[in-house]
């Protein structure tokens, strides 16, 4: 008699893995439009645990190639900046267009370029020579085509957009400036140019110095003001011009004070503890001001804020920063937590603690380039975020040990975040949350598991050739069909937040893998337990060209 398990396993249910993952375990190679879409929305040019900015920017460059649909291409620029809210993935995609379809590059620049950062990151990947057309031949300088694209953003831009792009170097607006040649189409931006190109005023002609805008003849008077006085004065009238072009030049706390004021919810929340070493916190009133400013609800859903962002700045805050500013940290949380859905029922949180996930989940990018917030820190505060709309639900911890946390759902989000992200330090087992949901929750029904990780689990293994994922799924399935009849249809949820291009389950119609850390996740994951079948590459190609 044949053996029936083994039978049974290879017939439908244990498909067996193809890959293997950055940390040597078993895995699953997605395909390449849902793999380029990973690690669009998760990727920074950084060094991570398991990968070099340089090995990610190879593996980027070699996926772009294997997608040939110029269309998806487009959108996942879109999509990686407007929802995933990323800076370089979606220029590196800007610029694989601008040798692939000129016309589908202008149709998108302007969305995907929407600030002079992203801007220069465009200018200087053209420059790099790293894109290549289908001719091998890397470009390193600016096309006609591309070129126009650059006018028009510069003569289209406000003043505050332009003087804004000024700020930073290597490449400077000034370098741009003078590979573009924008012809500008009045005196007032003729003079502009010139001036931040640092021409002499006779070569403006016909403009003068009397031609340059308003915001510059103030800037320029606030840079050669005397007196704290006088230029906090000047400060206060600057509204299109951001603070941090002002910051260098300022004599005082009466001007950074009116420095703050300009400030926006996302700057204060920054530079916290910068307004405490410039006295600005020094009195009631202000402290006051940059409370209110940061747990303002609206501003919060205007800027759309990432949750992470502010559980960053309650970290990092100096202990002298008032308690008070640290409780409207702790609201704006919860307030950027609010479009978090509730979810059809009660899940299984899986929050990977390992070693690698202490890394820094934007890369490391250098000294003073490195955001403090590690990938273990957004992951506790997505599994809070869940268990805040959804408190019936369970998170478990995991390294190579799954961990018994007793956490209370009213706590506060950042409150929770910090305790989860305590947790592990260990290997990776990513199929512990199931197995121990299995043993330990036996008899409670789920709507299915979220597991957040960066899906490089080497510990454990599966049946018959699969991961010890699938194996633990699996048993996690009949379970809740014991429980709630052979029509339950539980989901399995797989948050990556890194740039990696394996995951720990494959895609099929009860498991979707998806990458990212911006609020964005949270809609997909509540469509597709919801049974909207919700997938990361249609999510990517309904974006609207």
């Amino acid at each position: 008699m044949a053996n029936k398990s083994l039978f049974a396993s290879m017939l439908g249910r244990l498909p067996k893995a193809n890959a293997v993952n950055e940390a040597g375990g078993l895995a699953y190679k997605l395909e390449p439009k849902h793999a380029l879409a990973q690690v669009a929305a998760t990727g920074t040019f950084g060094n991570a645990f398991y990968s070099t900015a340089e090995t990610q920017l190879d593996e980027v460059l070699k996926l772009i190639d294997e997608v040939d649909d110029n269309q998806y291409l487009a959108k996942l620029a879109l999509y990686a900046r407007e929802k995933a809210f990323m800076k370089d993935m979606p220029a590196a995609l800007l610029v694989a267009l601008s040798v692939r379809d000129t016309e589908l590059m202008h149709r998108v620049f302007d969305r995907v370029v929407d600030n002079g950062r992203v801007l220069r990151t465009v200018f200087q990947m053209i420059r790099s020579g790293q894109f290549k057309n289908k001719a091998g031949t890397g470009r390193v300088g600016l096309s006609s085509s591309v070129q126009r694209a650059f006018q028009r953003w510069l003569n289209t831009a406000t003043v505050g957009k332009l003087l804004s792009a000024s700020i930073g170097n290597d490449p400077s607006l000034r370098d741009i400036l003078r590979m573009a040649r924008p012809t500008p189409k009045d005196n007032a931006r003729r003079a502009m140019f010139g001036w931040m190109t640092d021409k002499s005023i006779e070569k403006w002609a016909p403009a003068t110095e009397a031609d340059l805008p308003v915001e510059i003849q103030s800037l320029i008077a606030y840079r050669n003001s005397e007196s704290e006085e006088a230029q906090a004065l000047i400060a206060g009238g600057l509204d299109n011009v951001r603070w941090d072009l002002l910051s260098d030049a300022a004599k005082g706390p009466t001007v950074w004070a009116a420095l703050a004021r300009k400030m926006g919810p996302q700057a204060l929340r920054m530079n916290l503890n910068t307004l405490l070493r410039h006295d600005v916190l020094a009195t009631s009133a202000m402290v006051d001001y940059v409370a209110d400013r940061i747990a303002d609800e609206s501003e919060i859903r205007r800027s759309k804020q990432f949750p992470y962002q502010y559980f960053a700045a309650y970290l990092n805050a100096d202990d002298n920063v008032p308690q008070k500013i640290k409780t409207a940290l702790h609201k704006a949380a919860e307030i950027a937590c609010g479009n978090v859905p509730e979810l059809p029922g009660p899940v299984v949180i899986g929050l990977d603690t390992s070693g690698s996930m202490s890394s820094a989940v934007t890369g490391n990018r250098g000294r003073g380039a490195t955001s403090k917030m590690r990938c273990i820190d957004v992951a506790a505060l997505f599994a809070a975020a869940i268990l805040r709309r959804n408190p019936d639900s369970v998170v478990i911890p995991f390294d190579t040990s799954a961990y018994d946390a007793k956490i209370d759902p009213n706590d506060s989000i950042l409150s929770i975040a910090e305790r989860l992200a305590k947790y592990g330090g260990g290997g990776t087992d990513c199929s512990l949350p199931l197995v121990a949901a299995n043993q330990k929750h036996a008899k409670r029904k789920f709507a299915g598991v979220v597991l957040v990780s960066d899906n490089e689990s080497w510990v454990g293994t599966g049946r018959h050739g699969s991961t010890g994922v699938m194996t633990a799924w699996e048993a996690f399935v009949a379970n809740q069909r014991k429980l709630a009849g052979k029509d339950a249809a539980p989901k399995l949820v797989n948050i990556d937040l890194q740039p990696y291009q394996t995951v720990q389950a494959c895609e099929r119609a009860d498991i979707i893998n998806i990458g990212g850390f911006s609020d964005a996740v949270f809609n997909v994951i509540s469509a597709f337990l919801a049974d909207n079948n919700q997938r990361f590459v249609a999510e990517v190609e309904a974006i609207e060209l």
